[in-house]
């Protein structure tokens, strides 16, 4: 292994705006077993980076206290019990930390190929997306054929890929969007939008006979709207609550209506549950990778050392599908 000794990374000096974000020089992380290092060419800049930037999302014991949750690059360095990669494998990544940065180790299990014809640069939008797309939507919303989907952030890193996912499954797929903008984007990838400023989720979703899956990242207000736009034996899973996580609500007719309200954070699961999920994604969500079904909506690229420009892009709420940090960036 001959990796250097220090690195360039991105730490967060002190909780609180986008100029925390400060460039420093960090020891470069050596694989434990079954970990390998990966030399990191872009950074998927995501909302979880911005809470941890807040002080409101810690890592979990034993992660890098640099943020940055997925990357694409280079097989760098293996650990003790590693078979699957060799160094100088082009991969992405699910991470539990330290994606700002020109090195990071990952579980083995949690890195997948670039899948054929993807750049470095895409390849570093999916894991974290794909992860949380996946799982949500599929293996706990048990999303069907024909069903009604409705995703709300429509334009998100999030939203294009759920819309894409479920295209790909045969849904019929309706997505919300604050601007004639987004939802011209969430259009283009096959979803009927609706502008929630200007119109109702709930009245449209019930003119189709109710949704029978939601994917909600907003929750507050939206939480009861969401309950009266599904369809009976309807399935409303949260992935965050940008909106809030409390709200008044009756229940009663989750009992009547035979409602199911799930929902699942990605990074605190155990390495064997996000292992799980990869060899799911590289059995179904990778093919339609290859063949054209899903690809990462990007929407601008940053250098490492401007990661709190990057940070501003994204709290200013503008962009449409995903902001990337290129750290040693090639294709």
């Amino acid at each position: 292994m001959n990796l250097p000794d220090d690195m360039t990374a991105i730490e967060i000096s002190q909780p609180g705006g986008p100029e925390t974000l400060t460039p420093a020089r960090r020891t470069v992380p050596m694989p434990g077993p079954g970990q390998i290092v990966i030399r990191v060419a872009y950074a998927g800049v995501n909302r979880p980076d911005v809470l941890q930037r807040l002080g409101a999302y810690a890592p979990p014991p034993g992660a890098s206290d640099l943020p940055g949750l997925e990357c694409s690059g280079h097989v760098a360095a293996v650990g003790p019990g590693v078979t699957r990669w060799q160094i100088g494998d082009a991969v992405c990544a699910l991470l539990p930390g330290g994606g700002y940065a020109e090195y990071v180790a990952t579980h083995a299990d949690h890195a997948l190929p670039v899948p054929q014809g993807v750049t470095l640069r895409a390849a570093a939008c999916l894991p974290e997306t794909a992860f949380t797309v996946w799982s949500n939507v599929v293996m706990r919303g048990k999303l069907q054929a024909g069903e009604r989907f409705l995703v709300h952030g429509g334009s998100s890193g999030i939203g294009t890929t759920a819309i894409q996912v479920a295209r790909a499954l045969g849904a019929r797929v309706w997505a919300t969007a604050g601007s004639d903008e987004k939802c011209a984007a969430c259009a283009a990838l096959g979803a009927q939008p609706i502008n929630y400023r200007t119109d109702d989720f709930v009245e449209a979703l019930q003119d189709e006979g109710g949704a029978d899956l939601i994917l909600d990242m907003v929750g507050g207000d939206y939480i009861p709207r969401n309950i009266r736009a599904l369809a009976d034996d309807g399935r409303l899973v949260f992935i965050a609550f940008l909106g809030g996580p409390k709200v008044e609500l009756n229940f009663a007719p989750v009992m009547s209506r035979r409602l199911t309200i799930t929902g699942s954070t990605l990074r605190p699961q155990s390495d064997l549950a996000k292992a799980r999920i990869a060899d799911e994604l590289r059995r179904h969500v990778w093919p339609m990778v290859e063949a054209g079904k899903l690809r990462p909506v990007m929407d601008q690229e940053f250098a490492l050392a401007d990661a709190a420009a990057a940070h501003r892009r994204m709290e200013q709420g503008d962009h449409i599908g995903k902001i990337v940090l290129r750290v040693a960036g090639e294709d």
